[in-house]
């Protein structure tokens, strides 16, 4: 139903790079769903009044879940599941959550559904994999969790069973999962804040629950787990070479200095006057984001603009090494950056928004990782085509054309131009990811 990190993953982005939201997976022999009381959508606060009202709530729920993306391989039909995650402990495979009897969920109850949702067991009991986010589905609402259901019953049954998961000894043998909800995994649907308003409520149900972002945006351990400390600070994504950046620190994501407009712009168009959505961020915003409401996105852009500001400890001052190979690679960059750069970005970084976004003061430019700028100049890129954004503008590769100390050259020199503050990169790091999964 929604992104893989350690075992599943996401993210925001900004800038030519990709503050990538993430990619989830789900993992469990079969079904998943969600959304909340806090207003439910299409029609806040008001239940059903038919089967119909029913059904297009339930798709709503699922387009927020972002349940195609995953249960739906390339050229397969929808929520056939087969589509394969590779993760550090090896390659899980999504299942066929679709209507039928013998494959999918069709012989499931919504008393079932539920369970599975809140929590992490399918209907026999057996524990699923984290890949499927039921540490943050847990907070879906039963009304929700039933509407979710009513709708993926009623879709095209397909006949096709589920691919077992190939992972490595001893991560294949389930048991061991135990250890991993005693530490990571809390039970329980998502409880309104009083203190806080309605629309942040929904906000932050939307947020924390049926699109899970905390699963990319925090960063994980060897274990596959995360720290609620350090939820939504950000970090790399496993496998997907994608940096899912900080949605709490000014340095890093810098939603602190966004406005709401800007936040909702850029969850649901997939470009804003501040930036746009790249990799795994850009089919989250295709897939799931640009269906939901202008009042759903607007909620969650309040809700992510009220995250609390950790800048984390200050930047050491660059070392003698450190600025000798700025100085080095910055002439050159800036030669490679006025011939193939500046057209769109113009000379000064300020960019042309929201089509071409600004790289002067961006701090998805100036994060302590350097991925998401390599990955964009090496393999290029194109915001989604969304129905506020149908015609998007793109990102040509330079992979072909460049060489690694090029394109070393031309990313010290966007970190560092425009009195921004990156570090530069060498042409090891530009080598590393060329080889990186392509989305």
């Amino acid at each position: 139903m929604t992104r893989l990190r350690y075992f599943a993953a996401s993210v925001v982005s900004t800038g030519v790079v990709a503050l990538v939201c993430s990619i989830s997976l789900v993992s469990f022999a079969g079904a998943q769903a969600s959304t909340t009381t806090v207003a439910a959508a299409p029609a806040a606060g008001h239940g059903p009044s038919s089967k119909t009202d029913l059904l297009a709530r339930g798709e709503y729920l699922a387009r927020a879940g972002d349940c195609i993306a995953c249960h739906t391989a390339p050229a397969g039909k929808l929520f056939g599941g087969g589509l394969g995650m590779l993760t550090p402990f090896g390659t899980l495979y999504t299942p066929n959550i679709s209507s039928d009897k013998q494959y999918g969920i069709g012989r499931w109850n919504a008393d079932e559904f539920y369970k599975m949702l809140h929590t992490g067991k399918s209907r026999d009991g057996t524990l699923l994999y984290p890949a499927m986010p039921f540490a943050a589905y847990t907070r879906v609402t039963r009304a929700d969790s039933d509407a979710m259901f009513a709708y993926m019953v009623s879709t095209p049954p397909i006949a096709v069973p589920s691919r077992p998961h190939d992972l490595k000894f001893p991560y294949n043998k389930r048991s061991l999962l135990i250890g991993w909800r005693s530490l990571y995994f809390r039970q329980g649907e998502y409880r309104p804040d009083p203190a806080m308003s309605v629309e942040w409520n929904r906000g932050a149900y939307l947020v924390e629950g049926l699109g899970h972002c905390s699963m990319c945006h925090t960063a994980i351990n060897a274990l596959g787990g995360s720290s609620a400390s350090k939820a939504f600070e950000g970090g790399l994504i496993p496998m997907q070479d994608w940096y899912a950046p900080s949605l709490t620190s000014n340095k890093e994501a810098g939603l602190g200095e966004w406005s709401i407009p800007e936040i909702a712009d850029l969850l649901q168009a997939g470009v804003s006057e501040r930036g746009a959505v790249y990799g795994p961020m850009a089919q989250v915003v295709h897939d799931s984001l640009q269906h939901l409401s202008d009042e759903d996105i607007r909620a969650m852009a309040v809700y992510l603009k009220s995250l609390p500001e950790r800048s984390g400890a200050p930047p050491a001052p660059p070392t003698q090494q450190v600025t000798e190979e700025k100085n080095r690679l910055f002439p050159l960059g800036q030669k490679i950056y006025e011939a193939q750069c500046a057209v769109c970005h113009r000379a000064d970084g300020h960019g042309m928004p929201p089509h071409f976004p600004p790289l002067a003061n961006n701090p998805s430019i100036e994060m302590d990782s350097a991925v998401n700028p390599i990955r964009m100049v090496l393999n290029g890129g194109y915001a989604p085509g969304t129905a506020k954004n149908p015609t998007p503008y793109g990102m040509p590769p330079f992979a072909q054309t460049l060489s690694d100390e090029e394109i070393a050259a031309v990313v010290t020199y966007i970190r560092t131009a425009w009195s921004n503050h990156g570090t530069p990169v060498t042409a090891r790091d530009a080598n590393a990811l060329r080889s990186a999964l392509l989305y």
